[in-house]
């Protein structure tokens, strides 16, 4: 089962459910409201970390992170 991201429209409050499907409908554990959104998640990969010709990383190693940048990595 997929873990969705969700935000309740009524108290703001963020958080995180398993679902068996994208319709499944979820409530706030928090306010309890039906009024919740789902979130754009991104998802992580493990990448190979091998250069490219201009000699940056074509993928951070930790695959946690989504910056050319990242402190703590390195990458």
């Amino acid at each position: 089962m997929p873990i969705y991201e969700f935000v309740c429209n009524d108290c703001q409050h963020e958080f995180e459910e398993l679902c068996r499907s994208s319709e499944e409908k979820s409530t706030c554990p928090q306010c309890s409201s039906a009024q919740v959104r789902r979130k754009f998640s991104a998802f992580a990969t493990k990448g190979t970390g091998k250069k490219t010709a201009s000699g940056s990383s074509a993928s951070h190693s930790c695959g946690g992170c989504a910056s050319k940048h990242c402190g703590s990595c390195g990458g």
